[in-house]
């Protein structure tokens, strides 16, 4: 019996203990987090699958999984041998997670999630929808403490100061806009979850969750006090010094349910990113959207400017891989792996360099076709010197976060892939030079990535942008381009990534992505003002895969204006021989 059913078995047992019928498990922790920390890995504990987004469910007879596209390919090879079976999320005729089990369990059943990971909001909608099958919901119980022997404790990285000088903004400016946003909703406090947001509004970051400078903790703000909850390991001297003179209390991370139990204060959760649990501790909450997330994806004049540093940074060191990855292929012996730590070590060469900002997607010829694939010395495949590599990475710089996809032809191309490879960069194009009015949704220019490929009947399912936080976590929103609906407005001083992609399994990947800020553009003669993108990501995209007669002549002229400014802003940091190979490679198409 393999590791999965010997946990889906213990997990069984507890349940009949407990007279639950199912249970479901998301990729969540306390803090609603896309990456988590590897106490909270209870849905890859449970099913097998390493992903960073889905939800297992096992029945006592039953289990599935649910993941988006970026992971169909992936999890159906992990769950393999298992109980589980996919359930492919947003795909037509994939039955939702009610749906599937109450087709499964009886009426009168008990189905249990543990409300410490899921949110208020997914609780209440899980209610809900269960109740239609008349089935109850208990979310009092983890029982991942129980027949998880060897669970991960906390993490006890230690918490680091981000300077004035790199934040440009302080800690107590921050707190008071806080109040007064708070304030707006006849609150007297605010409750802040969401790591990010309790790293921005301090001016800390950490280390507890791989590519993400965060730490496990919640920041409770009152109109008298501030008070953060974490371990008290993780605080260096300095640390708390700081905290000290920034009036911030400290408490233990544990302390939080207690201490909001005995606060009859009205305080303020959003419930889309707040647990069941800590909102079950309040006895007067208000229910709104948090203020520090709106705050924190408007960028400072101190923060772009760290940008600008991170970008040039990281595109010198893009250059240096690109050149020595394209001639390295060519001499043979390298595979997926080898390329990535090039990669991470030319990063690691520049000023303020931190790590990478997620993990490398490095996907020669079919791995390319798996959205997220990741390589691993299971899955590593030499890259021979003909077809596409797909190179996906960032990077976490103090002064700021880089997010860069390059497709590299590192041998002769077959012309479906030079078609592919031309669509996606129209698209990327077409989204990255639009001139759009105030009020404008990344949903609603969402279709000018996708309409080129539209046009040859080919689509992507993930999304073409998020925001990028500042030394922060790489995907920042709630901003974004996709094809559903999301309505917040793009504004100055956001940023966001542009990274179109086409997919063909078996054969190779084309993603192109450049992170990107909005500025403002002009006044319009109706409906102004206007805004436009201004490129932050300084990298050469290839031109040697190009069909230049599909691009029109005003997509052309954008290009080579792209590829100019990158030669104009890169070769004054470079050798004499990179500097020669970018030339050639921005010359105008």
């Amino acid at each position: 019996m393999n590791d999965t059913m010997k946990h889906v078995d213990a997990l069984r047992q507890l349940m009949r203990e407990h007279h639950i019928d199912a249970f479901i498990t998301p990729s969540t922790d306390p803090h609603s987090g896309e990456y988590v920390p590897s106490r909270w890995y209870s849905r890859e504990w449970i099913s097998g699958f390493n992903g960073s987004a889905g939800t297992a469910v096992v029945t006592l007879n039953d289990a599935a999984l649910w993941t988006d596209s970026r992971y169909f390919l992936q999890a159906a090879e992990q769950i393999k041998g298992s109980d589980f079976t996919l359930q492919k999320d947003k795909i037509e005729g994939t039955p939702s997670v009610s749906e599937w089990i109450g087709q499964r369990v009886a009426e009168g059943g008990c189905i249990g999630v543990d409300g410490w990971t899921n949110t208020v909001e997914s609780v209440q909608t899980l209610g809900k929808e269960l109740a239609e099958y008349g089935l109850t919901l208990r979310t009092d119980i983890d029982p991942y403490n129980t027949i998880w022997t060897d669970r991960p404790a906390l993490p006890k990285e230690k918490i680091v100061i981000q300077p004035l000088e790199l934040a440009g903004e302080s800690t107590s400016s921050k707190v008071e806009r806080i109040r007064k946003a708070y304030h707006k909703n006849k609150a007297e406090g605010l409750l802040v979850s969401m790591l990010d947001e309790v790293a921005w509004t301090l001016n800390l970051r950490g280390n507890d969750i791989e590519y993400n400078p965060v730490f496990v903790s919640y920041l409770l703000v009152c109109d008298n006090s501030v008070t953060l909850y974490t371990k008290q390991d993780k605080l260096t001297q300095e640390v708390l010094d700081y905290l000290a003179a920034e009036n911030v209390e400290l408490k233990d991370y544990n302390e939080i349910g207690s201490d909001l139990k005995n606060l009859e204060k009205k305080i303020q959760i959003e419930p889309a990113k707040t647990n069941f649990g800590v909102f079950s501790c309040i006895a007067n909450p208000v229910l709104a959207d948090c203020p520090v997330s709106t705050m924190k994806i408007m960028k400072n004049p101190t923060e772009i400017k760290g940008y600008h540093s991170a970008m040039l940074k990281d595109g010198i060191a893009m250059v240096k891989w690109m050149k020595w990855a394209l001639q390295a292929v060519k001499e043979g012996g390298q595979t997926e792996l080898s390329l990535e730590a090039k990669l991470t070590s030319l990063r690691a060469e520049q000023p303020l360099f931190r790590g990478p900002s997620f993990a490398t997607i490095m996907g020669y010829a079919g791995h390319g076709a798996i959205v997220h694939y990741e390589p691993t010395p299971e899955t590593d495949i030499p890259v021979l010197p003909k077809g596409l590599l797909l190179c996906d990475s960032g990077g976490q710089y103090q002064d700021g976060t880089t997010d860069i996809t390059r497709t590299l032809p590192v041998g002769p191309l077959t012309e479906q892939e030079r078609r592919d490879y031309t669509l996606v960069l129209r698209g990327f194009i077409n989204l990255a030079r639009v001139h759009f009015p105030k009020g404008t949704y990344g949903s609603q220019l969402d279709c000018l990535a996708r309409a080129p490929m539209w046009e040859y009947g080919m689509n992507y399912l993930h999304g073409t942008g998020h925001g990028v936080g500042s030394f922060m976590n790489v995907h920042e929103g709630p901003h974004q381009f996709r094809m559903n609906y999301m309505p917040t407005p793009l504004l100055p001083t956001m940023t966001i990534t542009d990274e179109p992609g086409i997919y063909i399994t078996d054969s190779h990947g084309v993603r192109h992505e450049n992170t990107m800020l909005v500025v403002e553009d002009q006044e319009g003669v109706t409906f102004g003002p206007y805004y436009k993108f201004e490129q932050l990501t300084l990298c050469p995209i290839l031109t040697s895969p190009i069909k230049v007669d599909m691009l029109q002549e005003d997509e052309r002229i954008w290009f080579n204006g792209y590829q100019q400014m990158v030669y104009d802003k890169l070769a004054p940091h470079l050798d004499s021989d990179t500097k020669e190979w970018l030339y050639e490679v921005t010359r105008p198409i």
